[in-house]
């Protein structure tokens, strides 16, 4: 089984009193909660990409960190992934680090990325169905206005029409999702749930 989730920031206490407000007691309760949530979905064999912002905490306490997460770990590098700068961290925990990767979930493509790309690769590709093949999964912006200007990108994006080389018109696909951490209540989910997650999210 695969995972996502974008933007933990354990050991950052300012997106806990700050930021999102995440309204824990204090930076210990809210890794422990969030450890916990994880732990509680992901099993040791499944695979979990992380969309950035792993880690606020020093090399010791990610290294620390990692060897508690269940899973087989992938990370897409974030602006605030600073312990990627320093060689004392356990590089050996993650199968991969990249900025960007496209990858394949179950008959459908996923671009991964810890920015939102508005005009990314594959973005016009539906089914027979009308149905996407295509999601493009990120983080970075939380749950602010930056993100409610995406959402209205996407409505007018899904709103305009296009014309197809056979002179038909439909719609311009775009299927976004922001997998921000605080979104699923903190737990790993697969792309099905966040796709439903999402969903419920914009009702």
């Amino acid at each position: 089984m695969r995972y996502y989730i974008a933007d933990p920031h354990f050991f950052h206490e300012n997106l806990n009193t700050k930021m999102d407000h995440r309204g824990f007691e204090n930076v210990n309760v809210m890794n422990q909660y969030m450890l916990e949530k994880w732990n509680k979905k992901v099993r040791k064999n499944d695979e979990v990409v992380i969309l950035g912002d792993l880690s606020w905490g020093k090399a010791e306490e990610t290294n620390e960190l990692l060897d508690k997460l269940h899973g087989r770990l992938y990370l897409i590098q974030g602006n605030h992934d600073k312990f990627l700068k320093n060689k004392e961290y356990n590089a050996e925990r993650f199968e991969w680090i990249k900025s960007y990767e496209e990858l394949q979930d179950n008959k459908r493509k996923v671009i991964l990325c810890h920015y939102p790309i508005v005009c990314y690769n594959g973005q016009y590709r539906v089914d027979e169905d009308g149905n996407p093949k295509v999601y493009m999964l990120y983080g970075h912006v939380h749950d602010t206005q930056d993100q409610r200007l995406l959402e209205k990108f996407q409505e007018i994006t899904k709103n305009t029409e296009s014309v197809n080389p056979d002179g038909t018109k439909r719609n311009i696909p775009c299927n976004m999702i922001n997998c921000f951490c605080m979104y699923s209540d903190y737990t790993p989910l697969t792309l099905d749930e966040w796709i439903e997650c999402d969903r419920k999210r914009r009702l």
